[in-house]
């Protein structure tokens, strides 16, 4: 091919088709400041030309945050555990909500992040109400009774959870096998918390059951309104939505619950709000959205059972053998469900 002018280059890309190699020229025009302006913009392909997309592969990256998310989470419940060493479960709840939202908006202002559209203020609300205030309440009053590896295996059955809400919101229709293994989980955690609490279950368990709803309706909302916005403007802005309610419920909470200052009172209060709620959520939704979600819920089935271990070498609980086993068995049932989906 004959050169045009001095700012044309020639680039021929080998195409493997039918057996054969076959050979295509792609013209680029290029000036010294960059793109000439007869040039075809950046993204469009010219006529008749096959579209070519080049793009780093963010997998390794994508894959650490999510892993980061899910060692996040799993001290949940033991950060919590301490916390309840120096303050109330409501002012728990309220101080690291508070505490959260400062942070997020931080982040948002740093960015200079504009105001969601009214419309994805009500989706908001949702997972304003089941991730921020319902879950860290519910399951805090939960660990007042039950033990940290208790509610793991319970807490366990989230993903399942959250599956089942979605398909409902959606319309979708889940295959036989899904079904088969939700209900199947379900089963597993019903009859482990029955074995444990003497065949009844305990308010600890009726609390831990209503975190798994309302958080599995913040998830599937957050879900859906991280197609439309960065997941970690999702969660960030549903925590300053909570702002006007938190600070006040701080102060009230703080008055009328005993405050006992503790290393590890601090410490969890400290993790629980700027670990699990934001940074945690932060890295996860940044991985999920890198490696996509079926594979960033691969890595969460081993989050049960890091909380059992925390549980163990942090707080110095006696595990029951029935808690591995129900753990795994829900890990089993999970891992059936993301392949039915899938």
């Amino acid at each position: 091919m004959r050169t045009e002018d001095s700012a044309t280059t020639t680039l021929t890309i080998a195409v493997p088709t039918s057996g054969r190699t076959a050979k295509t020229a792609v013209t680029a025009r290029t000036t010294g400041a960059g793109t000439a302006s007869g040039s075809t913009p950046s993204g469009a392909s010219p006529a008749g030309a096959p579209a070519v997309a080049v793009a780093a592969d963010p997998a390794g990256r994508g894959t650490l945050l999510a892993v980061l998310g899910v060692v996040a989470f799993s001290l949940t419940f033991p950060s919590t555990v301490w916390g309840l060493e120096s303050f109330g479960p409501w002012s728990l709840v309220a101080v690291r909500s508070t505490l959260a939202a400062l942070v997020a908006g931080g982040f948002l202002l740093a960015g200079r992040v504009p105001l969601p559209d009214r419309r994805h203020w009500a989706g908001l609300a949702v997972v304003a109400g089941g991730v921020v205030v319902g879950f860290p309440l519910l399951t805090t009053l939960a660990l007042q009774t039950s033990t940290t590896s208790h509610a793991a295996v319970v807490v366990g059955l989230l993903p399942l959870t959250t599956a089942t809400v979605a398909a409902l919101r959606t319309g979708r229709r889940p295959s036989r096998t899904f079904w088969t293994a939700a209900v199947s989980g379900a089963a597993v955690v019903i009859a482990f918390t029955l074995q444990q609490s003497g065949g009844a279950l305990s308010r600890g368990d009726l609390y831990l059951f209503g975190a798994l709803l309302v958080c599995a309706a913040g998830y599937t909302e957050g879900g859906r309104l991280a197609r439309l916005m960065p997941g970690w403007q999702v969660i960030g802005w549903a925590l300053v939505l909570c702002l006007p309610l938190m600070v006040p419920a701080s102060a009230v909470a703080l008055a009328l619950e005993p405050v006992r200052l503790t290393a590890h009172g601090v410490v969890g209060l400290v993790w629980v709000a700027a670990g699990s709620t934001f940074f945690g959520l932060y890295v996860w939704y940044r991985g999920m959205a890198s490696i996509g979600i079926p594979k960033a819920s691969q890595l969460q089935l081993a989050q049960p059972l890091l909380t059992l271990f925390w549980s163990v070498f942090l707080l110095g609980e006696t595990l029951p053998l029935a808690a591995p086993l129900a753990a795994v068995g829900v890990l089993v049932c999970i891992a059936v469900t993301q392949r039915a989906r899938s």
